[in-house]
């Protein structure tokens, strides 16, 4: 079984007037656990879509998509809910934590999500931020961290529950230079030491030195590049 995210002749048309425009191209990539892979482009060119069609947060119109060996093309609305809550992991442009909620209960709450949430879920909870630089701000609310404390939270609570896939989305966009450093160099660890899959759409090419390979998507295409 091929372990990883598999998108094979990915294509996705709207509608424009009587026109059909292909927002992407006959787009394929492979990504197994443990590579770090960036897609870098213009505004426009494809990159959000691609992002969701392979976070199974949109259908393409053409094609097909391999999670861990398994077409997930073709699933219902609620069966694509599920594989996202259990087996992707989400990280945005902004961290899009709750106000409400601590450090730590942010964690919880997807565990709360998936089910109910156990003493083993708890410690895994606190390892994570631990292991994040974040064991001594578990009981902080989002108000009183940084943008890099928020963006390591949200790291943490993609991790929770054990996803193969990792999705990052402009994940430096809101950071200075040194907190964007931090910030990806940690994703890029979590990658590595815990093998997923991760992919990450980025404006930022400072950032590319941390990946295994990176992608420039143009007009709906995408291409291997060297950097």
């Amino acid at each position: 079984m091929n372990k990883g995210l598999q998108l094979s002749n990915i294509t996705k048309y709207y509608s424009e007037g009587n026109n059909r425009i292909a927002a992407l191209d006959h787009v394929s990539i492979s990504v197994v656990p443990g590579e770090f892979v960036a897609v870098v482009g213009p505004s426009g060119s494809g990159k959000s879509t691609f992002l969701s069609i392979a976070g199974a947060l949109l259908k393409a119109s053409e094609g097909e998509i391999n999670l861990n060996g398994h077409n997930i093309s073709k699933l219902s609305d609620k069966e694509l809910s599920n594989i996202r809550l259990r087996e992707i992991g989400f990280i945005m442009q902004s961290s899009n934590l709750v106000p409400y909620l601590n450090v730590l209960d942010q964690l919880l709450l997807v565990k709360k999500m998936s089910g109910k949430v156990t003493a083993e879920d708890k410690k895994f909870a606190i390892k994570l931020l631990e292991e994040l630089g974040l064991g001594a701000k578990l009981k902080s609310f989002p108000e009183e961290l940084s943008g890099g404390e928020k963006q390591r939270t949200a790291i943490a609570r993609s991790l929770i529950n054990k996803p193969n896939v990792i999705l990052a989305d402009e994940p430096t966009a809101s950071l200075d230079t040194k907190r964007a450093h931090e910030v990806v160099s940690l994703i890029a660890q979590e990658v590595k030491s815990r093998q997923k899959a991760a992919i990450m759409v980025t404006h930022d090419e400072r950032m590319l030195e941390y990946c295994n390979r990176v992608y420039r998507m143009e007009d709906g295409k995408m291409n291997l590049v060297n950097y």
